[in-house]
């Protein structure tokens, strides 16, 4: 039946309106949300690795990486949906990648952090963990001086492993329950290492790891470590044990220079210029510390050895250096003046932010944390956002003023 003239008009209207209709929702539509994907090919794997990646939405090149490591029984979507450390990547603008194992390489799925041809550089687990890193810098163009990893259990074992095998390659790192770098090179010795305590002095738990990269000259990265003191899987003297092996190895005292009490029943020990951290928590068994909520101190869902206490990802953030953005940003390029600034005379006092107190020279950054030119004085985390005042005390001498000037 043929269609009266005003009703093909009508059509044709309706038609023209539902497309412009069309058109407008797929401008306004929001893209895509960044997810973790799986890599399929990275590069050498002589580990047999599955290597997974997550890359924040809009995020520029040269942005941190953060390696995160399960532990047994676990796999890289598990701990990446429970770990809390999405929030930080989506927050202060880093890419994560999650190294994953599988029961063909060990019956429990864990990373054999124990097994010799797994954990020398250039070999097994660590060489294929090493080859997804060179991929992120090469296809996500990550910052090569701001690699970091993390892992809890067997993955803490092996972050302790990553960092004594490629000390040029991590600025820090977190170990959370795991075990210090060849306390056992067979299974049966890691099960002794993981229920009671290692009788080695701090020299030679150091040693072991100067000789996993010999001739290696440069400095070691820091670290943190993460203890439950109700641990019954791997005993609190290990916590113990890696903080004489990396204090050793960073070359200072096993004396904590402050001591704080934080949430969760959590003491926090530090040791050097922030060289080494320990936390302990008090009646937290074996797990990564977690804090569900939305304040900016919380973050994680608790699950399977995912235990409610502190948001241990909120405080490596923090000693990483990460925590210094807001989003994905690139790095601040330094405004160009059209007269140079004044040399301050010695005596001078000069308030800035820590950013700007690096491009005048007055201070330094290190793992992304700055320091006073002269002093080493403290200054907090390498950003736009950090104020301090530094007093000049001597020619390219500069100290903390701590009272401003």
């Amino acid at each position: 039946m043929a269609v009266p003239r005003p009703a093909r008009r009508l059509a044709r209207l309706a038609s023209l309106v539902l497309i412009g209709l069309l058109a407008a929702a797929a401008l306004v539509a929001p893209a895509r949300a960044a997810s973790l994907t799986q890599v399929t090919s990275f590069g050498s794997n002589p580990g047999n690795l599955a290597m997974y990646a997550y890359r924040p939405d809009g995020l520029p090149a040269g942005r941190p990486l953060v390696v995160l490591l399960h532990g047994c029984t676990q796999n890289a979507s598990g701990y990446f949906a429970n770990s809390g450390w999405r929030k930080y990547a989506d927050q202060q603008g880093f890419t994560l990648v999650l190294p994953q194992t599988s029961s063909a390489n060990n019956s429990s799925s864990c990373f054999n952090w124990f097994q010799t041809g797994d954990t020398g550089r250039g070999q097994g687990e660590a060489a294929s963990i090493r080859s997804m890193v060179d991929h992120a810098v090469r296809n996500y163009g990550a910052d090569p001086a701001r690699v970091f990893v993390s892992g809890l259990s067997a993955g803490g074992a092996m972050t302790a492993v990553m960092l004594a095998t490629y000390p040029d390659v991590f600025a820090a790192g977190s170990i959370g329950a795991g075990l210090a770098y060849r306390c056992a090179s067979s299974l049966v010795q890691a099960s002794g290492c993981q229920y009671q305590a290692t009788s080695k002095t701090p020299q030679q738990w150091g040693d072991l790891v100067r000789g996993a990269y010999p001739g290696y000259a440069g400095r070691y990265p820091r670290v943190a470590v993460w203890q439950g003191l109700s641990d019954y899987t791997v005993v609190p003297a290990n916590g113990t044990q890696l903080r004489d092996q990396w204090t050793n190895v960073r070359g200072v005292s096993q004396t904590p220079t402050a001591t704080r009490s934080l949430t969760g029943g959590t003491s926090l020990k530090v040791y050097g210029d922030d060289d080494v951290r320990l936390y302990e928590i008090t009646g937290m068994g074996h797990g990564l510390p977690v804090d569900p909520g939305g304040a900016a101190d919380q973050c994680g869902t608790a699950a399977a050895y995912f235990l409610d206490t502190i948001c241990s990802a909120h405080h490596d953030a923090q000693f990483f250096g990460l925590a210094g953005g807001t989003g994905p940003q690139p790095t601040p390029t330094p405004t160009p003046t059209a007269t140079p600034t004044p040399t301050p005379t010695p005596g001078a006092c000069v308030t800035a932010s820590n950013y700007a107190h690096t491009t005048a020279g007055r201070a330094y950054q290190s793992g992304g944390m700055a320091y006073a030119t002269g002093s080493g004085d403290a200054l907090g985390l390498w950003n736009t956002f950090t104020v301090r005042s530094l007093r000049q005390t001597g020619p390219a001498y500069w100290v903390l003023a701590a009272g401003g000037c």
